[in-house]
């Protein structure tokens, strides 16, 4: 099987944790000589940043602040602009990415307005919204589409900021919590987070002893540690996954290295035990090691979760002339459009009739446009939101493009369909993978379009199941799952 053309790792939820991670942190100074104490002079102002990965820098971030004051507290205002430059190693092959955020925070850093950019060598978008109270109104323009769309938050949300003084409050002790309601500009959603602060600790940052405030926030059983200095400035931040924010000089931020690791190979889920032959099997166990169990969409369908021990069974594909014991409503989300996937867009609409013609019988629709996508979607990883518009005019994508244009045409079919995530088996590791469940007769079968399977074969493991605010709850399992086949003796 070749790797590059079927098999594409869950690179939406890499990107999403890594810029989530890019939207709040700061970057470290080592060693103090001319041209550091050159830059600190600006410090109150201009902030750079360096990305690693796997102790590989990847790219830097340029913060820049300018406060907005006309007298009276309600003028308060601060203006942030950040620039991102990255460089991500994807099966061997450079992805330049460069983000540019402008927002403007009142004076208890919530968010008032925001207008986002973002390029990658296959795809770019641009986003502006402004925001009152818990109600965020926003533009989203990619290549092919401008979506004009509301959310509302249970309270007004904060941007993460390489500024965190709000967290060093008088009467902070350790073990207190501290409930955050977050924004992301990227992904256009909104979470509330819950930060523990841990107290003082020294940490050696490039040779250099650091006595810092140490806050860990919990996203989906993972941790994501940040170190604040006596000011509130974040001097590192890191995630399990092996990315880590430090706050640098600009002469070394921008100084980006030859070489990185490849992405999707350092993110693979190694195997513990020999893998079983999948073809033709029809059940196989597997026991899981992850940070949280009950976070994530794991008992259902064909999968059975008891304790940490998870079988799946292979479906049999229904009879179409039969009739299901019971055909329970759909959940109005796997028939209905979003905004990105535009199932009542008319050019899908004339892509479904084009494809399927005459045809009526759902489960022969759902086999016509499997093979459709398949075929006709060349397989390359593309950086960015899985936008069914897109992936049809450039007719490319990885596994997200392949699932988000495969949902939008079953929908306007009205054939429920679900868009999931999780990972799935490939010479010897499991790697981070999306793919489509319908409702079909009252049951829900698996099919991936990348792989042209349906039903998808027992190796692929869902754990999400939803649009991308919830496939964002994968990333706590980056760098903290591990998966042992049992064996049936």
């Amino acid at each position: 099987m070749n790797r590059t053309r079927s098999l594409k790792i869950l690179l939406l939820i890499v990107w999403l944790i890594l810029f989530g991670m890019l939207l709040k942190r700061d970057v470290l100074i080592d060693r103090i000589d001319r041209r550091e104490l050159q830059a600190l002079e600006k410090a109150d102002r201009e902030e750079f940043q360096s990305i690693y990965f796997k102790n590989k820098k990847i790219g830097y971030v340029k913060s820049t602040y300018t406060s907005r004051d006309t007298g009276t507290d309600d003028s308060f205002a601060l203006l942030v602009d950040q620039v991102a430059h990255m460089r991500l190693n994807i099966l061997e092959t450079i992805h330049p990415i460069d983000l540019h955020l402008q927002a403007t925070l009142n004076k208890e850093s919530r968010l008032q307005d925001f207008k986002l950019s973002f390029q990658s060598p296959f795809y770019q978008m641009e986003a502006e919204g402004v925001v009152d109270q818990g109600r965020v109104s926003f533009t989203l323009t990619t290549n092919n589409s401008v979506i004009h769309d509301t959310i509302q938050l249970d309270d007004a949300p904060m941007l993460s900021t390489t500024r965190r003084g709000y967290l060093l409050r008088q009467d902070l002790h350790v073990g207190d919590k501290i409930k955050v309601p977050w924004f992301d500009p990227i992904s256009l959603t909104g979470k509330d987070s819950v930060i523990e602060y841990k107290g003082k600790e020294k940490i050696l940052i490039h040779n250099r002893i650091f006595n810092l405030h140490r806050f860990l926030e919990k996203f989906n059983g993972a941790g994501i540690s940040l170190w604040l200095d006596d000011q509130g400035r974040v001097m590192k931040e890191q995630s399990p996954a092996g990315f880590i924010f430090l706050r640098e000089a600009e002469f070394k931020a921008t100084k980006l290295e030859d070489s990185s690791d490849e992405l999707l190979s350092a993110v693979a889920v190694k195997v513990i035990g020999k893998m079983v032959p999948l073809e033709g099997r029809q059940s196989i166990r597997y026991r899981l090691h992850l940070p949280d169990l009950a976070s994530y969409d794991l008992d259902g369908g064909r999968q059975s979760l008891q304790g940490d021990l998870l079988q799946l069974t292979q479906e049999t594909i229904p009879d179409q002339s039969s009739q299901p014991k019971s055909s329970p409503q759909p959940p109005e989300d796997t028939l209905s459009a979003t905004p990105f996937i535009q199932a009542d867009h008319g050019e899908i609409t004339a892509l479904r009739q084009s494809i399927l013609g005459e045809e009526t019988n759902q489960l022969q629709q759902a086999r016509h446009l499997t093979h459709w996508v398949y075929t006709h979607i060349s397989k390359r990883p593309v950086m960015g939101l899985p936008d069914a518009l897109t992936t049809l005019k450039n007719r490319q994508g990885d596994c997200n493009e392949h699932a988000a244009l495969f949902a939008a045409l079953a929908r306007n079919s009205g054939i429920p369909t679900r868009f999931v995530a999780g990972v799935t088996y490939h010479q010897h590791r499991f790697y981070y993978h999306a793919w489509n469940e319908v409702l079909l007769k009252g049951r829900w079968i698996s099919l991936d379009t990348t792989l042209n399977q349906f039903p998808a074969d027992l190796g692929h493991i869902r754990f999400i199941a939803g649009d991308i605010k919830e496939q964002m709850r994968i990333g706590g399992l980056l760098g903290q799952l591990s998966i042992e086949v049992v064996r049936d003796e």
